[in-house]
């Protein structure tokens, strides 16, 4: 396994239905962050296709003129998934307790994980998961800025400088590979970096939230 028990660990280890029980309809990153996500989807999402938004919200950031033929939602607060009209269907599971997808084979052409990367305790077993529902050619895009709720983020994520969860991001996906010859082809990274200290952004004195993304497909 890549991450080592320790690296697991939660400030706040109670359970975390109990944490999400509530609807949070806001966003968590800032217009820059959802700009350039929406932008990375309209150039590598295909219209007609299968997309699952995993760890979602009320709100998938996907372009509107983009039609696609399904839309999965899948998070831990209905409330906001039931808001969320992107989503042609969505379901609930908390997968920190069950890693596994209830999802078939090979059905779907992308999936996505926006700033949520951070809660996963297993990390490894959700990606073998994504590898497995993924099409031939299908992709996996984990986008990501330096926010998160500080409480729920798995020690790995809290102690690591940024340009090391970019690290991290790419060895959960490289697990699947050393798993499995038929892997994930060598992620590909995007890093647009504030140039305005994290303080100061949190001051409210201006700056924008780093955008982060890693990107890979299944051969």
């Amino acid at each position: 396994m890549l991450l080592q028990r320790h690296q697991r660990i939660k400030l706040d280890e109670t359970d975390d239905s109990l944490f999400y029980s509530f609807p949070r309809f806001v966003t968590h990153v800032d217009e820059g962050f959802i700009d350039q996500l929406t932008t990375l989807y309209r150039n590598r999402l295909k219209p007609q296709t299968r997309i699952l938004d995993l760890m979602s919200s009320w709100v998938s950031h996907l372009p509107s003129e983009i039609e696609f033929a399904h839309v999965e939602g899948h998070g831990m607060n209905e409330e906001e998934l039931a808001k969320n009209s992107q989503l042609d269907h969505y379901f609930i599971q908390d997968l920190n307790q069950n890693p596994k997808l209830p999802l078939s084979d090979q059905d779907f052409d992308a999936v996505l994980i926006c700033v949520s990367i951070q809660y996963l305790q297993y990390p490894e077993a959700i990606f073998s998961e994504i590898h497995r529902i993924l099409k031939p050619g299908g992709i996996t895009i984990v986008s990501f800025s330096n926010r998160m709720f500080y409480q729920k983020a798995i020690a790995a994520w809290r102690e690591e400088t940024e340009a090391n969860r970019l690290e991290l991001v790419k060895g959960y996906l490289n697990s699947v590979q050393s798993n499995n010859l038929t892997g994930f082809n060598p992620p590909e990274v995007i890093a647009n970096q504030s140039k305005t200290p994290l303080f100061m952004q949190m001051l409210g004195m201006g700056g924008s939230d780093p955008f982060y993304a890693v990107i890979a497909s299944r051969p």
